[in-house]
Formats: C-alpha cells, structure tokens, sequence
C-alpha cells in the first residue's frame, strides 16, 4: 500500500495501533540540504504493511508523529540512528520506546554491526533486493520496484524481531539490549552544537590559538548551514577551515590564499564574517582557548597492555558470542589501561560481568593470557580458567 492522504493515513494508524509493536524504517535525502528531507516512512504491523508519502501535496503527518509516539506501541527498527534523527527533525521528538534488531543480533552472536540484508539471509534464509537502494527518493512518482523494495525492510523485520527476540529471552540477556536502546533515546543525540563543531575537523600540528580559531569560524558555517539548509561543505570545505586556522588570515587578500577559498567567496558577506571570526578567536581570553587534545584524547599508554587488553575481550565476547565492539573499543581499553574507574561502558552493568572485572584483573596481573594448544585462554593466576 502507497499512503498519499491524509485520510488514508489517519485510518491506517488506527488500524496499526492497538498492536503490541509496528516495524518502522524510513527513506530520506539529504545531498543538497542541511536537514534531512524526510521522502517515504514504511510501517508494518501484523497483516498491515504502508508506505507512506511524506512529500504527498497536503498530507498531514501528525497521526503518524502521534503513533511514534504512543507509548504503547513498541517501534522496531534496525540500526535507527539516521531514522530516528529524521524523526527528531520533522517531528522534534524522538520516537519511543524502540528496539534495535542490529543491537539486538550483535547480542546474539551475528558480528560486528550485522546489516539487515545480511540478517535476514542469516535468519530467515530469504535475500532482499538492493537494487533501489539508491534510488532518488524525492522524485515523483515512485516504481513499483521502488515501493516493494522500500516495504521489504519492514516486512521482514517484524519476524527478524520476533526470533531475535526468542533468543534473547531464552539467553536471559535481553536487559543487555535495553541498556543499550536507552542510549538512542536522548534527543542530545540528534541535536547538532555548534560550538562542538570544531571537533569534526582535523587540523595538523594544532595550537590552543589555531583551536580557538578553528572553534570561531565552524561555528560560524553551523549556524549559517543551518540557516540555509545547505550541507556544510557546500559553505566552506573542513579542509579550507583548517587552513585559516593555521594562517589565521586578517585581510581579504590573505583569505583568498587558502585553498578552496574564491576571491568571490573572500570578498563577499561570507569572507567578512570568516574573518571576523579569525579575529573573535584570536582575540578570546586564552583561558578559554581550547586544550590540544593527545592521541585519542587520552595520555600516552602502554600498546602491550592495550593488547592484551583486546586479546581479552576477543576472548570473553567468543565465549559469550557476543560482538567485541558492543562490549568494548580501543579508546575505552586506553583509557582502562590507564583509570581503575574509567567512565567506559566496559566498566558498567552487564559489560563488567562478562569482561570489565577481568579486565581489571589482567591489568594488575591477577590474570593471564595463555594458549591451549587450541587458542588463546585467559587463566588465574593460581591456574584456573
């Protein structure tokens, strides 16, 4: 079913709605817009499969907006950080409460961010077609390929949900993944700070000066990004931002050495306010400046601990088939190595248990790693496994 009305989509979401949860995904485009233009929303429930027009000439939205968020429908969605971004933009809110298939089959031993193609050949030994992946999304009017393949991710979800959540049940570990969703659902997530902006860009052989600078003028390409709705590059590229951070240009004349920058550009509103903002950092108290960050963030540590650290996790997430990056990265062992009460998830809840307190453990040489002729093992040392 394609869903162009407002009639038609009020009465689908009353019929959708007294289930116990719908599956959700969403097709969008974004390449010549700051925002994301929401296109197509597919929902299914039960019997009931809709993809529904989001551009549709007078469509009204809101008893879709009202069903996401309804409490007492469970949305399902896999890997939804770019859905649930979109929804926080059209509808400034975020949808709840979710479930994550992808979290929920790293749980269940399907591998490092598992994609739903790949999932659904795994569990319900059937393969979607890929083919309109691509497609532009906004144009009118849409293929049948198009919408079959769009309601196919919804589809097959709902028995994806159902036999990961089986497993979950029947492993006792299906608190793991709530732990994790809980996360998704802070609106912090999907919300763009522009005085955080600085931190997207790299800069070589930075300075405090050369940050605070750095910090002005992506500030300044965030907010008028976000005014125009323009994809920031489209502004002012990273790479020409961490050039007039190490230049620190004070003319047009000097602007328009660096690289990416036209005399148009340099010359214009934008090349006033760009230099404006070089002079606001340079000029800020540099007690705000920020601080160079060190490798990672984090102060130089030991590679062979850090590596026997990771040989540790590889072990307890192979003995409880559980995907190493769920549990634990390289920035957080870092910072295991270095802190006792490191605040990283491998430290806390259901992530201690299985690998944390080991961790810790194998750090002050109550643990170690051996081999048993079959592989790695990690043994006490009074021997035990």
């Amino acid at each position: 079913m394609l869903i162009t009305s407002s009639d038609e989509l009020a009465s689908f979401c009353q019929s959708v709605s007294g289930h116990p949860f719908i599956t959700v995904d969403t097709e969008f485009v974004r390449e010549r817009t700051y925002w994301p233009r929401l296109c197509l929303v597919q929902v299914a429930a039960g019997e009931h499969a809709a993809a529904i027009d989001a551009l549709a000439p007078g469509i009204d939205m809101a008893p879709l907006f009202e069903l996401m968020r309804d409490e007492d429908v469970l949305k399902v969605f896999h890997s939804p950080g770019q859905d649930l971004s979109v929804f926080h933009t059209v509808m400034n809110d975020v949808p709840e409460p979710i479930f994550d298939t992808q979290i929920a089959a790293m749980v269940c031993g399907f591998g490092e961010q598992p994609a739903y193609a790949s999932l659904v050949n795994s569990l319900l030994g059937e393969r979607v077609d890929k083919a309109s992946q691509m497609t532009d999304w906004a144009r009118r009017p849409l293929t049948e390929r198009q919408i079959k393949y769009a309601l196919s991710d919804v589809t097959h979800l709902i028995r994806v949900y159902e036999q990961l959540l089986e497993k979950l049940e029947n492993s006792g570990r299906l608190r793991w993944v709530e732990q994790e969703i809980a996360s998704l659902l802070e609106p912090a997530n999907y919300m763009s700070d522009p005085d955080e902006q600085w931190r997207r860009v790299r800069i070589r052989r930075p300075t405090r000066k050369a940050l605070s600078v750095l910090r002005e003028v992506t500030r300044w390409r965030e907010e008028v990004a976000q005014q125009r709705d323009r994809p920031r590059a489209w502004i002012i590229k990273d790479e020409s931002l961490a050039e007039i951070s190490a230049t620190q240009p004070s003319t047009v004349e000097e602007l328009e050495r660096v690289r990416g920058v036209t005399p148009r550009f340099a010359e214009g509103r934008d090349g006033r306010s760009v230099l404006a903002a070089v002079k606001r950092g340079i000029e800020s108290p540099e007690d705000d400046w920020p601080n160079v960050p060190r490798r990672n963030g984090i102060p130089d540590v030991s590679d062979t601990l850090v590596a026997l650290l990771q040989a540790l996790l590889k072990i307890r997430a192979d003995e409880n088939d559980v995907a190493t990056g769920l549990v634990a990265n390289r920035r957080e062992l870092e910072q295991i190595a270095i802190d006792d009460e490191a605040d990283v998830r491998a430290l806390k809840g259901w992530r201690r248990e299985l690998f944390g307190e080991d961790a810790l453990r194998l750090k002050h040489g109550e643990l170690a790693i051996t081999s048993n002729g079959n592989g790695a093992i990690a043994v006490n040392m009074n021997g035990k496994k």
